[in-house]
């Protein structure tokens, strides 16, 4: 025999009536179905009439001695003690609400000190401040209420590590929310943190259909446990992209650091990625690329290298001496009051630390001819030797150049044909550089005030032809062609329509060129579209203001150029950040908190404070006023 169900009495559907409130002294609350007792505030399990006599028994007698019934007596008191329950709840639902924002305080304190990259315990501080912020600026009644609010906020290390989690996972799934069902470029790439355990970082970059902008945001980070190689890279992407639900199809590109893990032939992750997707578009990022153009061979890679030896010799090799020079600048007035370190791992550094060594060289020279030692002696010789410093002159100025496009190429949110067109630039820059070299040095201030027209600068001349030779190999076949990037920044500027088609069905498989062609001459003679493209940017006008009807493959094409990553400076900056995190001090941090600090302190969402505050869980702290 089968067991009967149990019975479920909020189904039935009893309907509580307003004689009761005379008759019983009882009342029904809003969003309850248990009435409730007006003289002795008890509950009756269901809402039926004899429950409630039975209950109204006990206080009848000395009720309605002094409340008869129909009395005009016993409905006024019947009404205050409607009223007096009524206040009571408000108070109940105030103190609720009083919880929802202390939460919210901690939620948004948790929130502040993650995207500053501080530590949980830091809440704890935060607290203190407040209390001690409330005490200096007011006093008396107002001071006790606001110190008492203060201490009832949770903010303890074991709280904010709570905090944190509800709050990525609530950006996480704004995350998922946004890249759903769009087309998606990843940028990847891989380091160690201060513990040695390998990292791979990938950033994706989508339009974000709601803000209606092109947005870049942390995509994942996962632990490479053991080898890096590229079998472990592959699956680790491919994790992540199903863990977000984004389709391998609708991945557009892959941007990574050139290394063999990446972009081995058979066994790098590029490679296992275009078998899943045979349309993948992969390339090196273009900043790594412009970088490897100036390596420095030769005569001028010795030169950079003794520059650098005497760098570290004066300021590292002895803290006495680093001391000394110090104060041997500040005492001469030097236009600086120390030599820079460079860092190989920074892209700007050398140039920077050749600049600042140029201002003080006479300063330098003099210093060194001070110390009695081997190694000074031999850097004295170094700098009096003019074809020397004719080479460091030069290599001051054409790495300043460098570094100036180096800082274009760099930032967030810089499309792939923002960066082309930089490149581009500077290629031409190369040509009046040669021309320069020849003539009066004008872009080549350094240069000038050393030689002053005294020598050859042939060699010089020779330079800027590799370099440029250099870049011409990496950048005039690149995947994307300038006729596509000028297709972007003002399509009614192309006069060649074939040859553009040409190259977006080289870069887009899927892509047709006759229909292309068609969309592009129509587009050209839109009058009204043209005046609007005047006064927009180019991703406004794209997503915007062209319509998808008439113009379907133009807009998909231009959707797919700029979802494009130009360069991986967005998981650059990520590694940096990943090193202030987990530093020294707190180089026990799990895998997990990492990476939720890091998504925290990158993502370009922001948490829906109001809405996690108002879910169950809210309580007041019961940390002493002291704490």
């Amino acid at each position: 025999m089968s067991a009967s169900k149990p019975r479920k009495v909020d189904n039935e559907n009893r309907v509580f009536h307003d004689e009761w409130t005379e008759l019983y002294a009882f009342t029904l609350p809003a969003r309850s179905t248990q009435p409730v007792c007006l003289l002795c505030h008890q509950h009756v399990a269901v809402v039926k009439s004899s429950n409630i006599k039975r209950h109204y028994d006990k206080h009848r007698t000395s009720f309605e001695r002094d409340y008869p019934l129909k009395s005009a007596l016993r409905s006024q008191h019947l009404l205050e003690l409607r009223a007096r329950y009524d206040r009571s709840q408000r108070i109940m639902t105030n103190a609720f609400t009083g919880q929802q924002r202390a939460l919210e305080c901690s939620l948004r304190v948790a929130w502040v000190l993650g995207q500053n990259k501080k530590p949980f315990a830091d809440c704890a501080v935060v607290k203190k401040c407040a209390l001690e912020i409330v005490k200096t600026l007011t006093d008396g009644k107002q001071q006790e209420e606001l110190c008492k609010k203060v201490a009832e906020i949770p903010m303890s290390a074991t709280t904010a590590t709570r905090r944190c989690e509800v709050l990525t996972e609530d950006v996480l799934q704004q995350l998922d929310e946004a890249v759903r069902g769009v087309p998606v470029g990843l940028a990847v790439d891989e380091s160690t943190d201060v513990t040695d355990n390998a990292q791979l970082l990938v950033y994706v970059r989508f339009f974000n259909k709601e803000k209606k902008v092109f947005c870049e945001d942390l995509l994942g980070v996962a632990p490479l446990k053991t080898s890096t190689k590229g079998e472990d890279i592959y699956k680790a992407i491919k994790e992540m992209l199903t863990e977000r639900g984004i389709d391998m199809k609708l991945v557009v590109s892959i941007t990574t650091d050139g290394a063999p893990s990446m972009v081995g032939r058979e066994r790098g992750a590029v490679a296992r990625m275009k078998e899943d997707h045979g349309e993948l578009i992969s390339y090196h990022c273009i900043i790594h690329q412009t970088v490897l153009c100036a390596l420095l061979s030769d005569e001028y890679k010795e030169v950079m290298d003794v520059m650098m030896k005497m760098i570290n010799f004066l300021r590292e090799s002895s803290s006495l001496q680093h001391r000394l020079l110090r104060e041997y600048l500040h005492e001469v007035d030097a236009e600086a009051d120390d030599l820079l370190l460079h860092n190989n791992v920074r892209w700007l550094s050398k140039g920077r630390v050749l600049e600042r060594f140029w201002a003080i060289r006479e300063e330098i020279g003099a210093f060194l001819s001070q110390l009695r030692s081997n190694k000074a002696t031999r850097f004295s010789c170094f700098l009096e030797d003019d074809e020397k410093m004719d080479i460091v002159a030069f290599l001051v100025d054409i790495t300043s150049h460098l570094n100036k496009l180096n800082l274009k190429l760099q930032g967030k949110d810089n499309s792939i044909c923002d960066l082309m067109m930089a490149v581009s630039a500077f290629q031409r820059k190369l040509e009046v550089f040669r021309e320069d070299l020849q003539g009066e040095c004008a872009h080549f201030p350094s240069v000038q005030q050393q030689v002053q027209g005294q020598r050859d600068l042939s060699a010089f001349v020779d330079f800027v032809d590799r370099l440029t030779e250099n870049f011409s190999q990496r950048f005039d076949s690149f995947t994307l062609g300038q006729q596509l990037t000028l297709f972007i920044q003002d399509p009614f500027l192309i006069t060649d329509v074939r040859g553009f088609s040409k190259e977006v069905t080289q870069l887009f498989k899927w892509a047709e060129a006759g229909p292309l062609q068609m969309e592009l001459v129509d587009l050209q003679a839109d009058v009204a579209l043209k005046e609007q493209f005047g006064g927009s940017e180019s991703a406004t006008f794209w997503m915007e203001m062209v319509p998808g009807k008439g113009f379907t493959g133009l807009s998909k094409i231009a959707l797919y150029t700029l979802t494009m990553f130009g360069s991986t400076y967005s998981c650059e900056a990520a590694f940096s950040t990943m090193n202030i995190v987990k530093d020294k001090y707190r180089n026990r941090l799990t895998n997990d908190h990492l990476h939720m600090c890091l998504r925290m302190a990158l993502t370009s969402f922001e948490p829906r404070f109001k809405k996690l505050a108002g879910k169950d869980g809210a309580r007041f702290s019961r940390a002493p006023l002291s704490e």
